[in-house]
Protein backbone atom coordinates (compact mmCIF):
# COMPACT_ATOMS: atom_id res chain seq x y z
CA UNK A 1 0.00 0.00 0.00
CA UNK A 2 1.30 3.53 -1.28
CA UNK A 3 1.78 5.57 2.30
CA UNK A 4 -0.18 8.69 2.22
CA UNK A 5 0.37 11.69 4.22
CA UNK A 6 -2.47 13.19 6.50
CA UNK A 7 -2.79 16.94 7.16
CA UNK A 8 -4.93 18.55 9.79
CA UNK A 9 -6.49 21.94 8.27
CA UNK A 10 -8.30 22.32 11.37
CA UNK A 11 -7.90 25.09 14.06
CA UNK A 12 -7.78 24.19 17.72
CA UNK A 13 -10.88 24.63 19.46
CA UNK A 14 -10.03 26.23 22.82
CA UNK A 15 -11.77 28.72 25.39
CA UNK A 16 -9.48 31.57 23.32
CA UNK A 17 -11.82 31.13 20.33
CA UNK A 18 -14.37 34.17 19.85
CA UNK A 19 -17.94 32.49 20.68
CA UNK A 20 -16.20 29.67 22.67
CA UNK A 21 -16.49 29.05 26.20
CA UNK A 22 -15.48 25.74 27.49
CA UNK A 23 -16.03 24.45 31.42
CA UNK A 24 -15.80 21.41 33.56
CA UNK A 25 -19.36 19.52 33.94
CA UNK A 26 -18.13 16.29 36.21
CA UNK A 27 -14.74 15.42 37.41
CA UNK A 28 -13.15 11.51 38.16
CA UNK A 29 -13.21 13.03 41.97
CA UNK A 30 -16.72 13.85 42.22
CA UNK A 31 -17.90 12.10 39.40
CA UNK A 32 -16.04 8.93 38.67
CA UNK A 33 -15.81 11.13 34.77
CA UNK A 34 -14.37 13.40 33.48
CA UNK A 35 -16.26 15.68 30.93
CA UNK A 36 -16.73 19.41 29.76
CA UNK A 37 -19.56 21.57 28.71
CA UNK A 38 -18.94 23.31 25.16
CA UNK A 39 -20.57 26.73 24.49
CA UNK A 40 -19.88 27.05 20.58
CA UNK A 41 -20.73 29.98 17.62
CA UNK A 42 -21.79 27.76 15.22
CA UNK A 43 -18.80 30.13 13.20
CA UNK A 44 -16.52 29.48 15.74
CA UNK A 45 -12.72 27.97 14.47
CA UNK A 46 -12.41 26.43 11.32
CA UNK A 47 -16.05 26.23 10.18
CA UNK A 48 -18.41 25.43 7.43
CA UNK A 49 -21.24 27.42 6.06
CA UNK A 50 -24.83 26.84 5.57
CA UNK A 51 -26.81 28.82 2.87
CA UNK A 52 -29.50 29.79 5.72
CA UNK A 53 -26.60 31.42 7.41
CA UNK A 54 -27.82 34.17 5.27
CA UNK A 55 -31.21 32.94 4.14
CA UNK A 56 -30.00 32.34 0.12
CA UNK A 57 -32.29 29.68 0.42
CA UNK A 58 -33.50 27.18 3.72
CA UNK A 59 -31.01 24.95 3.23
CA UNK A 60 -29.38 23.41 6.60
CA UNK A 61 -26.22 22.31 7.82
CA UNK A 62 -27.83 19.38 8.59
CA UNK A 63 -29.27 18.81 4.74
CA UNK A 64 -25.85 19.21 3.10
CA UNK A 65 -25.48 16.03 1.26
CA UNK A 66 -22.52 14.28 2.79
CA UNK A 67 -21.27 13.42 -0.49
CA UNK A 68 -20.17 16.97 -1.10
CA UNK A 69 -17.93 16.66 2.26
CA UNK A 70 -15.23 14.20 0.39
CA UNK A 71 -13.45 15.82 -2.91
CA UNK A 72 -10.57 16.36 -5.08
CA UNK A 73 -9.36 20.20 -4.14
CA UNK A 74 -6.74 21.98 -5.84
CA UNK A 75 -4.20 23.93 -4.03
CA UNK A 76 -3.58 27.69 -4.99
CA UNK A 77 -0.16 29.06 -3.37
CA UNK A 78 -1.33 33.17 -2.78
CA UNK A 79 1.38 33.65 0.09
CA UNK A 80 1.67 36.95 -2.07
CA UNK A 81 -1.10 38.61 -0.81
CA UNK A 82 -1.28 41.81 1.00
CA UNK A 83 -3.58 42.84 3.60
CA UNK A 84 -6.96 43.60 2.40
CA UNK A 85 -6.17 42.61 -0.96
CA UNK A 86 -9.02 41.70 -2.90
CA UNK A 87 -8.80 38.18 -4.98
CA UNK A 88 -9.53 38.18 -8.63
CA UNK A 89 -10.03 35.65 -11.16
CA UNK A 90 -6.50 36.48 -12.58
CA UNK A 91 -5.26 34.97 -9.01
CA UNK A 92 -6.59 31.49 -10.40
CA UNK A 93 -4.49 31.35 -13.38
CA UNK A 94 -2.40 28.75 -11.77
CA UNK A 95 -5.45 26.06 -11.81
CA UNK A 96 -7.66 27.88 -14.08
CA UNK A 97 -7.54 25.53 -16.77
CA UNK A 98 -7.44 22.18 -15.19
CA UNK A 99 -10.12 22.61 -12.07
CA UNK A 100 -13.57 20.77 -12.91
CA UNK A 101 -16.75 20.40 -12.00
CA UNK A 102 -17.36 18.45 -8.68
CA UNK A 103 -13.73 19.27 -7.41
CA UNK A 104 -12.57 21.93 -4.56
CA UNK A 105 -10.33 25.17 -4.34
CA UNK A 106 -8.02 25.62 -1.23
CA UNK A 107 -6.61 28.93 -1.14
CA UNK A 108 -3.32 29.19 0.63
CA UNK A 109 -2.64 32.23 1.65
CA UNK A 110 -0.39 31.66 4.87
CA UNK A 111 -3.42 33.92 6.87
CA UNK A 112 -3.36 31.92 9.29
CA UNK A 113 -0.33 32.39 10.81
CA UNK A 114 -1.57 35.86 11.67
CA UNK A 115 -4.39 34.12 13.99
CA UNK A 116 -4.69 36.03 17.27
CA UNK A 117 -3.89 39.31 15.30
CA UNK A 118 -5.91 42.27 14.48
CA UNK A 119 -5.18 41.39 10.98
CA UNK A 120 -6.62 38.56 10.81
CA UNK A 121 -9.82 39.37 11.01
CA UNK A 122 -9.96 43.05 9.74
CA UNK A 123 -7.07 42.78 6.93
CA UNK A 124 -8.48 39.58 5.62
CA UNK A 125 -7.80 38.81 2.05
CA UNK A 126 -11.29 39.11 0.38
CA UNK A 127 -13.00 37.14 -2.64
CA UNK A 128 -14.26 39.88 -5.35
CA UNK A 129 -17.83 39.30 -6.80
CA UNK A 130 -16.11 38.25 -9.92
CA UNK A 131 -14.12 35.52 -8.70
CA UNK A 132 -17.18 34.59 -6.79
CA UNK A 133 -19.41 34.42 -9.66
CA UNK A 134 -16.06 32.16 -11.58
CA UNK A 135 -16.15 29.82 -8.58
CA UNK A 136 -19.95 28.98 -9.08
CA UNK A 137 -19.35 28.42 -13.23
CA UNK A 138 -16.46 26.22 -12.94
CA UNK A 139 -19.16 24.07 -10.03
CA UNK A 140 -16.49 23.81 -7.37
CA UNK A 141 -17.71 21.98 -4.69
CA UNK A 142 -16.17 23.53 -1.57
CA UNK A 143 -14.64 26.84 -1.19
CA UNK A 144 -11.96 26.80 1.32
CA UNK A 145 -9.51 29.53 2.85
CA UNK A 146 -7.49 30.82 5.78
CA UNK A 147 -9.24 34.02 7.37
CA UNK A 148 -12.63 33.64 9.46
CA UNK A 149 -14.58 34.42 6.02
CA UNK A 150 -14.34 35.26 2.26
CA UNK A 151 -15.36 38.56 2.35
CA UNK A 152 -14.45 41.78 4.44
CA UNK A 153 -16.58 41.24 7.98
CA UNK A 154 -16.44 45.12 8.82
CA UNK A 155 -18.64 45.26 5.57
CA UNK A 156 -22.46 44.01 5.80
CA UNK A 157 -22.41 44.56 2.17
CA UNK A 158 -19.68 43.04 0.77
CA UNK A 159 -20.24 40.00 3.27
CA UNK A 160 -23.74 39.77 1.89
CA UNK A 161 -23.10 39.43 -1.32
CA UNK A 162 -20.16 37.40 -1.50
CA UNK A 163 -21.63 34.54 0.73
CA UNK A 164 -25.06 35.09 -1.33
CA UNK A 165 -23.49 34.70 -4.79
CA UNK A 166 -21.41 31.62 -3.72
CA UNK A 167 -24.19 29.73 -1.95
CA UNK A 168 -26.61 30.81 -4.81
CA UNK A 169 -23.65 29.14 -7.01
CA UNK A 170 -23.89 25.92 -4.98
CA UNK A 171 -20.32 26.16 -3.26
CA UNK A 172 -20.00 25.33 -0.07
CA UNK A 173 -17.72 27.70 2.05
CA UNK A 174 -14.66 26.34 4.52
CA UNK A 175 -13.66 28.94 6.43
CA UNK A 176 -10.95 29.33 9.15
CA UNK A 177 -8.12 26.72 7.32
CA UNK A 178 -4.82 26.23 8.94
CA UNK A 179 -1.58 24.19 8.21
CA UNK A 180 -1.77 24.78 4.29
CA UNK A 181 2.06 25.02 4.23
CA UNK A 182 2.26 21.76 5.07
CA UNK A 183 0.58 20.37 1.68
CA UNK A 184 3.54 19.71 -0.74
CA UNK A 185 1.20 18.49 -3.70
CA UNK A 186 -0.92 21.03 -5.83
CA UNK A 187 -4.00 18.99 -5.56
CA UNK A 188 -5.28 16.50 -2.56
CA UNK A 189 -8.27 15.12 -1.21
CA UNK A 190 -10.16 16.58 0.50
CA UNK A 191 -12.46 15.89 3.86
CA UNK A 192 -14.63 18.75 5.14
CA UNK A 193 -17.04 17.42 7.83
CA UNK A 194 -19.04 19.42 9.85
CA UNK A 195 -21.31 18.89 13.41
CA UNK A 196 -24.15 17.70 12.30
CA UNK A 197 -26.36 20.49 13.89
CA UNK A 198 -30.18 20.54 13.12
CA UNK A 199 -31.43 23.35 11.02
CA UNK A 200 -27.95 24.80 11.78
CA UNK A 201 -26.95 27.88 10.07
CA UNK A 202 -22.89 26.49 10.16
CA UNK A 203 -21.14 24.66 12.48
CA UNK A 204 -17.82 23.89 13.41
CA UNK A 205 -15.68 21.33 11.18
CA UNK A 206 -12.90 18.67 11.19
CA UNK A 207 -10.76 19.00 7.67
CA UNK A 208 -8.31 17.12 6.68
CA UNK A 209 -5.95 16.47 3.41
CA UNK A 210 -4.55 13.94 1.88
CA UNK A 211 -1.59 13.92 -0.12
Amino acid sequence: MIDKKIIDLTLPINSNVSGVSITPAKTVATDGWNATTLHLYSHSGTHMDAPVHFEVNNQTIDTIPVNRFISEAWVVDLRHVQPSQTLTVADMNPIATNVQKGQSVLLHTGWSKKLGTDAYRNQLPKISPELALWFGKKGVNILGVEPPSVADVNNINEVTEIHTILMDNNVVIVEGLTNLEQLSKNKVTLIALPLKVENGDGAPARVIAIE
